[in-house]
C-alpha cells in the first residue's frame, strides 16, 4: 500500500501564495487529517477543533458511519443530473420537509446558493403582485453570503463597499427594533430575511417579540418571511432549526440551510411553503450539482445521527456556556457570553485576533467574528472533557492577554 508523504508546511503555504487568489487571510497552519473533535497538522501536532470548518463538520472528522456511507456510495454513483431521478433526493426532501414543517425543498450546493434561490422566490412572489413589490428587508450586521444577491442583503458595509452598486431594493434595520421594522416594511416589501441568531454579526440572537413582529408584518403586507438557518440551524441550537425554540413556534414561508447538512460534502437547501414554492415554475431555477446522490445519502445518514445527538448538543452547549461564564467572573474584559446549543460567542473589550493565534499555539482552534467576538461552532459530538480542555486553554490565553489601555 502506498503511504502518503507529508508535504512540508512552508512549501504548501508558498505554493498558495504564488498561485491562489490572495483573498483569504489564512492562519499559519496546514492541517493534514482529523479524528473526532481533533485535527492534526503536518508535524503531527493535535488541535481541539471548535470551529469545525465554520460549522460544517458537525460530526467531527472521519465519523465511522459517514465513512461507511461514503465508501459504499462512491462505488455506486457520485453524480447524477437533475434531468433524472435518483434514490436519495426524494427521501431527503421528505425528511427536511418534516423537520422544517414546510412543504417543498430545492437542493443546491451552499448557503449562498440557498439564499440566491430564496431571493428569486421573493422577487417572483412580489412580481406576480406588482412590478413595484421587489424590496427585501434585512438586518444591520446580518450575513447572507457573497454572491451579488446574497451580498445585497448582507448588512455589513465591509463586505459590500467594493462591489457596489448592489442589487436594488435592499432595506436594512437594526435587530430587535420593532419600531424601525414597522417603518420600513410596506406594501412594496416582497420579503423579510432574518437570522434568528446572527452568526458573522457576532452571535446575536433576535428576541421572540421581534420575530413575531416580523411574521405579523409579512402577513399584513403579503410579503414572504425567510429564516436564514445556514449557521444557526440544522441541529446547532439544540433543535432542528432555531425558530423551533420559540414558544409557540413562529413559522417562516422559506428557510435556507447548508453548512452541516452533508458534513463536509457541499449541500444546501431552500425549504418553502406551497404558496412560496409556487412562485418558481419549471425552468426558472436549477443547479448542475445540487442534490447529488452522494451528498443526499450522507445527509440522510447525518439526520439519523442528529436525532441521537440533539440532547447532547443541549447539555454540552449549556455546560460550555456555564464554564465560559465562570471565566467571565475572572476576566473583566469579557463583556458577555451568548448563544444557543453549540453556537457560542464570547464578546471581549478588544480585537480578538491575537487570542485566536495564542489559542492555536496552545492546541485550540476558534475564530473571531465581528472583530471582538470569539466564536465556537464545535462538532455536535463534543463532550464535557473536550469543553474542560478548551476552557483550560482559554484561561491560560486570557491570563496573558493585554487589553489596550
Amino acid at each position: 500500500m502506498e503511504i502518503a508523504v507529508a508535504t512540508p508546511a512552508a512549501s504548501v503555504m508558498d505554493l498558495e501564495k504564488r498561485y491562489l487568489f490572495q483573498n483569504y487571510a489564512r492562519y499559519p497552519l496546514v492541517l493534514q487529517r482529523g479524528k473526532g473533535c481533533y485535527v492534526y497538522d503536518t508535524s503531527g501536532k493535535r488541535y481541539l477543533d471548535l470551529i469545525a470548518g465554520i460549522g460544517v463538520n458537525a460530526l467531527g472528522h472521519a465519523h465511522p458511519r459517514l465513512m461507511k456511507v461514503i465508501r459504499e456510495q462512491a462505488g455506486r454513483m457520485l453524480h447524477s443530473s437533475n434531468l433524472y431521478y435518483h434514490e436519495y433526493q426524494g427521501p431527503l426532501a421528505e425528511r427536511i420537509a418534516k423537520a422544517t414543517g414546510l412543504d417543498r425543498v430545492f437542493f443546491c450546493n451552499s448557503g449562498t446558493e440557498a439564499m440566491e434561490g430564496a431571493l428569486k422566490i421573493i422577487r417572483a412572489h412580489g412580481r406576480k403582485i406588482s412590478p413595484q413589490k421587489y424590496e427585501t428587508v434585512a438586518l444591520v450586521d446580518s450575513f447572507h453570503g457573497r454572491t451579488f444577491g446574497a451580498l445585497s442583503i448582507t448588512g455589513q458595509e465591509k463586505y459590500r463597499s467594493d462591489f457596489e452598486p448592489m442589487l436594488p431594493g435592499a432595506r436594512f434595520v437594526q435587530r430587535n427594533d420593532i419600531g424601525a421594522l414597522e417603518q420600513v416594511v410596506t406594501d412594496n416589501t416582497a420579503g423579510i430575511v432574518l437570522e434568528i441568531v446572527q452568526g458573522e454579526g457576532g452571535i446575536n440572537p433576535l428576541t421572540d417579540e421581534y420575530i413575531r413582529a416580523a411574521r405579523d408584518l409579512a402577513d399584513r403586507h403579503n410579503a414572504l418571511l425567510v429564516f436564514d438557518e445556514i449557521q444557526c440551524g440544522v441541529g446547532r441550537p439544540g433543535a432542528y432549526f432555531s425558530y423551533q425554540l420559540l414558544d409557540p413556534v413562529v413559522m417562516p414561508d422559506i428557510t435556507t440551510a447548508a453548512k452541516p447538512l452533508a458534513c463536509g460534502i457541499p449541500l444546501g437547501f431552500v425549504a418553502a411553503t406551497e404558496r412560496a414554492a409556487g412562485a418558481i415554475g419549471k425552468g426558472q431555477h436549477g443547479t448542475t450539482f445540487g442534490g447529488g446522490p452522494l451528498a443526499c445519502r450522507i445527509a440522510l445518514e447525518f439526520f439519523d445521527i442528529l436525532d441521537e445527538l440533539l440532547p447532547n448538543i443541549i447539555h454540552v452547549g449549556g455546560y460550555f456556556r456555564m464554564q465560559l461564564m465562570e471565566l467571565a467572573k475572572k476576566f473583566s474584559f469579557i463583556r458577555e457570553v451568548r448563544g444557543y446549543g453549540l453556537m457560542i460567542g464570547v464578546e471581549i473589550d478588544f480585537p480578538g485576533k491575537q487570542i485566536v493565534l495564542d489559542a492555536m499555539e496552545q492546541g485550540l482552534l476558534i475564530n473571531c467574528t465581528h472583530e471582538n467576538v470569539l466564536r465556537a461552532l464545535p462538532p455536535y459530538i463534543l463532550g464535557e472533557q473536550d469543553v474542560d480542555r478548551a476552557v483550560t486553554v482559554l484561561k491560560r490565553v486570557f491570563k496573558k492577554a493585554k487589553p489596550p489601555e
